[in-house]
């Protein structure tokens, strides 16, 4: 199916629909993630060396489900589906990532993430974000903008309409001082490297897709990754952050660009960033 590109007003994706059926679908999902997480969970060991465990399998159900409802047309990756990932996809697709931080899960550390993105022409245009374990939800309401609200996991699913929302808005950098927020996994000598070469005042570690609600919501300045990653554990986060007015470039300093199936759907290394200031980013 051939989508129009992402510039008009009359885009056909609906933003508001999207946003209520998968705020429902996330709390769900929230809700069957937590029940493993309390009660324990069986874990095993992709061909790829990385934890899989029913959480895992639970939430993706839920989510698959839903985005069947919302664009039955358009097609899902999601990282435990993900069997041949250099097949085309069209121009337009989700990525969902149904437990982003499978090992701070595991670890029984709270910044873990459910993660759901369409992607149009290359660009992450709509994006959920979840942290069950912190009732944190940042999601695209519309267009360039985004929204934060707490959001408790519930088996019986939840009302967007009836959450106190907050516009999400990336900040402009303190050049005196930036804070950085850095991987806690997979921190490298490269991650090193960089940050010595900017004012990095203050520094914090977070597992999933928490890094990029950090810039969105205004709370840090710089989250570079230089690392693997694949496509489906930055999308929604990239969305949530560029609609809060923030950017992310591939460490070359070109657009962070989506669908890359000639790459297996990985990543290069990028930096994410909050609102420019008219400075460089690089």
């Amino acid at each position: 199916m051939s989508a129009p590109t992402h510039t008009t007003t009359s885009e056909p994706f609906d933003f508001a629909r999207a946003a209520s059926l998968l705020t429902d679908a996330a709390a769900r999902a929230g809700a069957a993630i937590m029940a493993h997480y309390t009660g324990g969970t069986e874990i095993e060991i992709k061909a790829d060396s990385s934890p899989i465990t029913n959480a895992d399998r639970d939430s993706q159900a839920i989510i698959l489900e839903a985005l069947k409802v919302l664009a039955p047309e358009i097609p899902v990756v999601s990282e435990e589906l993900a069997s041949d990932l250099t097949a085309s996809l069209g121009p337009r697709f989700f990525l969902i990532d149904p437990l982003d931080g499978t090992k701070e899960f595991i670890k029984k550390r709270t910044d873990f993430t459910i993660n759901i993105a369409l992607v149009e022409h290359g660009r992450p245009c709509f994006g959920l974000v979840y942290a069950p374990a912190r009732s944190l939800l940042a999601l695209t309401v519309a267009d360039g903008e985004a929204v934060e609200a707490t959001l408790p996991p519930d088996e019986a699913g939840a009302d967007l309409s009836k959450l106190a929302q907050t516009r999400l808005r990336a900040r402009v950098a303190d050049p005196d001082g930036l804070t950085a927020v850095v991987s806690l996994s997979h921190f490298d000598p490269e991650t090193e490297a960089f940050l010595s070469k900017l004012n990095i005042a203050e520094r914090s570690s977070a597992g999933s897709a928490v890094k990029f609600l950090e810039l969105a919501r205004g709370r840090a300045d710089v989250y570079p990754r230089f690392g693997p990653t694949m496509e489906w554990d930055t999308a929604a986060g990239h969305a949530v952050l560029e609609a809060a007015g923030g950017f992310a470039v591939a460490a070359d300093g070109t657009k962070l660009r989506y669908g890359k199936t000639e790459a297996g759907l990985r990543n290069p290394g990028f930096v994410a960033w909050g609102r420019k200031a008219g400075a460089s980013h690089h």
